[in-house]
């Protein structure tokens, strides 16, 4: 009778704890994950370009070229008073320039040089960041007259490189002025002078 009574007792003990609530485990403890730092970018190393790569002329009629006027030029020699020979003092002040004759060059804008609104230093320190400069020039206009001076438009493109090796072009009018033939004129007044540049950068 005793060991039934232990029996009932064990099943009953047990019954009570199968209907007993288990206590969840504890979780883990959790610990935020490590992310890795991105790698730096690499930078994209710039092209570097060479200062005394050779240069071609934009080509005519492209948006840095010349106008492409197929007009034939004349062979016939020009007076240096002639819309010619203005266009000549043009390429002659591009020479200069290329040739790195500054001051020669500076002395072809009007007024001994005044015109281009630099001294003789600072024109050709405007000059210090090429390593390549060319000019070419177009057909000249027709001269005009005002005031007892004469005028002529030139068509003229610049071209050549940086000293960065960044080539660069420019593009447009430069005016030209002359003293006419009258009394009290110097023969210095007389010659063509450049007068005013209309050159701005353009995109080939």
């Amino acid at each position: 009778m005793a060991a039934s009574r232990l029996l009932l007792a064990g099943a009953a003990a047990l019954a009570l704890a199968a209907c007993s609530p288990q206590k969840p485990a504890t979780p883990p403890a959790q610990f935020p994950a490590t992310v890795p730092e991105a790698p730096a970018p690499v930078p994209t190393p710039v092209p570097v370009q060479d200062p005394s790569a050779p240069v071609e002329a934009p080509a005519p009629g492209s948006p840095a070229g010349l106008p492409d006027d197929r007009t034939p030029i004349s062979e016939a020699p020009f007076t240096p008073q002639s819309a010619q020979g203005a266009a000549n003092v043009v390429q002659t002040y591009y020479a200069l320039i290329g040739e790195k004759k500054y001051a020669k060059a500076w002395a072809l804008w009007g007024d001994g040089g005044k015109a281009s609104g630099m001294t003789v230093e600072q024109f050709a320190a405007s000059f210090d960041k090429y390593s390549q400069y060319y000019g070419n020039v177009g057909a000249p206009g027709e001269m005009e007259g005002a005031a007892g001076s004469s005028y002529v438009e030139v068509p003229a493109i610049a071209f050549g490189r940086l000293k960065t090796g960044e080539p660069f072009n420019l593009k447009g009018v430069i005016t030209l002025k002359r003293v006419n033939d009258v009394p009290g004129s110097t023969a210095e007044q007389r010659k063509w002078h450049i007068a005013t540049s209309g050159l701005k950068p353009v995109q080939p």
